[in-house]
Order: C-alpha cells, then sequence, then structure tokens
C-alpha cells in the first residue's frame, strides 16, 4: 500500500485497551501474533520511509541557499503528510484484525 491508501484507512490514533485473545485465533498462539504484527509493522515503515525518500527526492533544491531551506513549502507540506499517518504499529494491528497480513509458520508448514 501506498502512504495516500494508509491515509484513506479509518484507524483511531487513540490507544484502546484490546482482548488479547482475539490474537490468538488467527496463528494459535498469542505471542507469534504478536512477532508477525510486530514484524509487518518494520516492513511497513520500511515501505513508507522508501516512499517518503523518493518523494523528497522531487523537491530537493541543488542550491543550498538560507532562504530556500526555509521556504520549500513542497518539503513542509510532504512532511506534515507523512507525520499524520496512522504509526506502522497501528498499521500492522489494522491490517492483522483485518486479516490483511499472510504469513507462513515455517514449524506448520501452512
Amino acid at each position: 500500500m501506498k502512504a495516500a491508501d494508509y491515509k484513506k484507512l479509518k484507524i483511531d490514533l487513540f490507544a484502546k485497551t484490546k482482548d488479547i485473545r482475539q490474537y490468538d485465533s488467527e496463528s494459535g498462539n498469542f505471542y507469534k501474533s504478536i512477532v508477525i504484527m510486530s514484524k509487518r509493522a518494520d516492513q511497513i515503515a520500511a515501505d513508507l520511509k522508501q516512499e517518503f525518500q523518493e518523494t523528497s527526492l522531487q523537491y530537493a533544491s541543488n542550491s543550498d541557499t538560507l532562504e530556500e531551506v526555509f521556504e520549500n513549502r513542497e518539503q513542509i507540506e510532504l512532511s506534515k503528510f507523512f507525520e499524520q499517518l496512522p504509526k506502522p504499529t497501528q498499521l500492522a494491528l489494522y491490517e492483522f484484525e483485518n486479516g490483511l497480513v499472510y504469513f507462513k509458520d515455517p514449524e506448520t508448514n501452512e
């Protein structure tokens, strides 16, 4: 997914109490589910970082005058957009809860 797709999701940004029993049904073990969500959050963070870097290169300037550094509105807006996205952990939790995460357990060969 792209950052714009994550922005469209209706994810609550505030912490909520969760029932941990709902997380062991998918993988059979609560701790495996935590590892799966953690690895997915790492993937999401890496994807968002790469997308931010690629997009920010479009707005990079070749000259480094002080006025241009403070007045580069495109970079400022891009940074604000990425700052307002849900955190990768929240995105991974959302994906796991909605069955959007594919994982393979090497112990069970499934």
